[in-house]
């Protein structure tokens, strides 16, 4: 330990050496080679296929992902473990924590956004897209994996949710598709080698999250903070499009959500959150880690646009 890392005065070496060594497991994370072939992984492992495709050494080479991812997501976990501690068990406390969020949460009024909706331009706009689109994990396919066997009344919560998601039957209003109009326009790929790590880490997390079901309670957390902070984000980049020159229906998925998303996070706090934290307020500290863990991997990722787009 070096001078300047020697812990101060009334922390003890035991607590600052505990803190290195949560640094150092961190790091591991935070780069291209992990980020990128756990994305790979992801892609591979959810995508429709037939039983014969698994080739020599599939079991093995799953196994062992899922140890690191789990190990990635515990990593996550220790970083916000303080933070979520500080939220209170019972329902109207909780819910008044978690709804603070909106201003106070990690990431929450970043720069990034107000010069996006006022100063960027096309080709800043299409790169600051292409990050987030190759990081997209897709809500409805997140909360169709959270939502398995959950309490009944936040389970018809998430149900109306994803019928929302899913356009209510039809495909023109289908969420997924109004963002691939402007994916296409701008002629953008979603390619893993070309995403930086830190947007790569947040879809990895809310990956994880949905699909192991220990995490599922985090997942809850990570998808509800999403409808609390996104119409903000979504009602400034609506604004950049718009002053770009786009059409109504090339800006018509972030037009939608910067209203709509307004009122799934209103029902999602009351039907979903308070119920589950009334039935047992042990899932309070559980869904506190994954709304925290998906502020902070969203707020890495601001960062990181920021350094790149006003270097």
């Amino acid at each position: 330990m070096s001078v300047e890392t020697l812990p101060s005065k009334g922390t003890s070496l035991a607590t600052s050496l505990l803190a290195d060594a949560d640094s150092a497991r961190a790091s591991r994370f935070r780069n291209d080679d992990f980020q990128r072939g756990l994305a790979r992984w992801n892609r591979a492992r959810l995508a429709p296929g037939f039983p014969d495709e698994h080739g020599p050494g599939a079991e093995e080479r799953d196994a062992r992902l899922r140890r690191q991812e789990g190990e990635f997501l515990d990593a996550l976990r220790a970083e916000v473990a303080d933070e979520a501690a500080a939220a209170p068990r019972d329902a109207d406390g909780f819910i008044a924590w978690f709804e603070a969020l909106r201003e106070r949460g990690p990431g929450q009024h970043d720069p990034l956004f107000p010069w996006l909706a006022e100063e960027a331009s096309r080709d800043q706009m299409r790169w600051f897209l292409g990050q987030e689109a190759a990081g997209e994990a897709g809500f409805e396919d997140l909360l169709a994996c959270t939502q398995v066997r959950m309490p009944p009344r936040a389970k018809l919560e998430f149900a109306r949710n994803y019928w929302d998601e899913m356009g209510r039957g039809n495909p023109k209003g289908m969420h997924g598709p109004m963002l691939n109009v402007l994916i296409e326009t701008l002629g953008l790929e979603a390619d893993i080698d070309d995403t930086v790590w830190e947007s790569l880490a947040l879809a990895n997390a809310m990956t994880g999250m949905a699909t192991a079901r220990r995490y599922a309670w985090h997942s809850v957390g990570a998808l509800g903070v999403i409808e609390l902070t996104a119409p903000d984000r979504s009602a400034a980049t609506a604004a950049g499009l718009r002053r770009l020159g786009f059409t109504p229906e090339e800006r018509r998925y972030f037009d939608l959500h910067a209203v709509l998303d307004v009122k799934h996070s209103e029902a999602w706090n009351r039907e979903a959150l308070r119920p589950l934290v009334e039935e047992d307020s042990r899932r309070a500290a559980a869904i506190a880690e994954g709304a925290l863990i998906r502020l902070h991997c969203g707020a890495l990722c601001f960062e990181r646009y920021r350094t790149e787009l006003w270097q």
